[in-house]
């Protein structure tokens, strides 16, 4: 257990929040676990400081920066079949409903770090300067997930949806956990470099996600 008396990898996510809620958005290679209420990623993030461990275990998720971040746009495509029944009236068998989720940064930094982060395997601090100001990924980190990710992965998401939680015993107190887990894959992934600079570039980028 941690000093805090929480579960490590309770105490990692809430040590990588700067502010009282975690990042909007999170890129993990695994559905995670239940803990105490609060979705969370199993393995370690991109760039933790661990040594000797199951290298399945290594780089298994991604804290999404907020930094000048759009608004999460979701659209939902329900699957169904419709058939017009012998009186007229037409019937709908319904398949599954699909979320599609679109959103962007503006001028954002390149990297999240000076150099590799070495978040701690606790609180998820990093010795190393961050560029983005909540140590999230920045445009070039977000990159590298894209291009070594083909196929789908897990997006955590944390926003008012309290209807998450309508058979807990405080539907109203879940704000500053995810709430929505998804499987879904990248549709599309643009970017811009907006300006060069000494340390790092400033990028505009754009995605799409699709919900498997």
């Amino acid at each position: 257990m941690a000093d805090n008396g929480l579960d490590p990898k309770v105490a990692y996510i809430q040590g990588r929040k700067k502010y009282h809620r975690p990042s909007g958005m999170l890129w993990s290679e695994n559905s995670g676990t239940l803990l105490n209420g609060l979705y969370i990623p199993q393995g370690y993030e991109v760039g933790a400081a661990v040594e000797g461990v199951d290298p399945k275990l290594l780089n298994q998720f991604l804290l999404i920066t907020d930094d000048n971040r759009g608004p999460l746009n979701f659209s939902e495509e329900r699957i169904e079949r419709r058939e017009r029944m012998i009186n007229g009236r037409m019937r709908s068998y319904h398949i599954a409903d699909k979320i599609s989720l679109s959103t962007n940064w503006n001028f954002i930094p390149s990297r999240s770090h000076d150099d590799t982060p070495e978040f701690n395997i606790t609180n998820g601090l990093s010795p190393n300067k961050s560029y983005t100001t909540d140590g999230g990924a920045g445009g070039a980190d977000m990159l590298e997930w894209y291009n070594s990710h083909k196929g789908s992965f897990w997006v955590f998401l944390t926003y008012d949806n309290k209807d998450a939680f309508k058979l807990t015993a405080d539907p109203y107190d879940h704000l500053a956990q995810y709430n929505q887990l998804v499987e879904m894959f990248i549709s599309d992934f643009s970017y811009s470099v907006e300006k060069r600079g000494t340390k790092f570039d400033y990028w505009n980028v754009s995605i799409s996600l699709e919900e498997v």
